[in-house]
């Protein structure tokens, strides 16, 4: 059994890594950690977890998290950056849900999250946590950092076309839209249900912190300099992202459908669809997939590409045990074959 430690258990992605793992036949769950609850029966905070998970939070100790095979940390941005070396040192493999190692610049991560990075040494040994990307780089890593829901959703998206060299690298548009639960598990009166259901509206339209992350990662990937306008939008759902993706083709002469359904075929948690589909971001929710289309409206230049995920799974817990499970050798698929959840 992978005896697997949690720290930040009381978030939205933190109840996801416990719903998910509760049910992981090869791992078992050691330790919670919450400063705010510490004491507390997890199944108190999160009666959905009760008769699945049965031990309280505690404060986080290095010691205590040291013994576990791997550790969770499912933490706001800046926190994780400071037990992360300690654990390294001890040879306890680390999965970060949050930003801190997600970039290779840290000049850029320091200009995007307004602080010093505690831990720069790390930065080059963390390997960027999506599959479909670096699956054979995450098989050994020690450190891996979760990608973000945004950029999941959208790298995905674009991978195929610029991988193909299909696109103009330096006009690519993502307009996306995600649920509150992306906002975290706070309280804030712009995400209170009076101030979000009939409402859509669009944020961070001068720069948001997962445009560099977008641009890093498709640039360095495809070897070329990629510009990207990306543009969130917050819609009155609970869970979801919906990412629609805008390019400029550089050749007519290309089966757009056969490229995405070669890229991914043998991806386990990539469905392309039919022709002709508008992947819903209902058909995503609770599971780990990633639903993609791909259009050439009016047989024009422009290429569009809908990406659905569910943005606490896919875009964050799940995707995060895909890792855990490639970094011990087990069946991708187990603990996160999950079907999503209709209505």
């Amino acid at each position: 059994m992978i005896k697997v430690g949690i720290v930040g258990g009381t978030g939205y992605t933190g109840v996801e890594l416990l719903r998910l793992l509760a049910n992981h036949p090869e791992v078992s769950l050691e330790v919670i950690t919450s400063r705010s609850e510490a004491g507390m029966p997890v199944s108190d905070l999160f009666p959905n977890l009760r008769g699945h998970v049965n031990i309280a939070f505690s404060e986080p100790d290095p010691d205590i998290l040291a013994q576990c095979d791997v550790v969770f940390f499912a933490t706001p941005h800046t926190v994780a950056m400071a037990l992360v070396p300690e654990l390294i040192k001890r040879n306890t493999r680390v999965i970060d849900l949050s930003a801190d190692f997600r970039l290779k610049d840290l000049a850029v991560w320091e200009q995007w999250y307004n602080t010093q990075h505690t831990c720069p040494e790390l930065f080059e040994q963390a390997v960027y946590g999506l599959p479909e990307l670096n699956r054979d780089k995450i098989k050994d890593a020690q450190l891996v950092a979760v990608p973000g829901c945004y950029p999941t959703a959208t790298e995905l998206g674009f991978l195929p076309l610029l991988e193909a060299g299909l696109i103009d690298p330096l006009h690519l548009i993502a307009d996306a839209k995600t649920g509150v639960s992306g906002a975290g598990r706070k309280a804030a009166i712009p995400m209170l249900m009076a101030e979000t259901s009939g409402s859509f509206k669009a944020y961070g339209v001068s720069g948001h912190r997962h445009l560099p992350e977008i641009r890093e990662v498709l640039s360095q990937h495809c070897q070329q300099e990629v510009d990207l306008t990306f543009i969130p939008h917050l819609a009155p759902m609970v869970r979801g992202i919906h990412a629609t993706l805008y390019a400029r083709l550089t050749t007519h002469d290309v089966n757009l459908q056969k490229v995405f359904e070669e890229r991914y075929a043998n991806e386990p948690f990539v469905d392309v669809m039919p022709i002709g589909s508008m992947p819903e971001t209902r058909s995503v929710q609770g599971s780990n997939i990633c639903r993609i289309a791909v259009h050439q409206p009016q047989n024009s230049d422009t290429v569009v590409v809908l990406s659905v995920i569910d943005n606490l799974v896919k875009g964050a817990s799940g995707q995060a045990i895909h890792n855990m499970n490639i970094m011990f050798g087990l069946d991708e698929k187990t603990g996160i074959n999950v079907i999503a959840m209709m209505p």
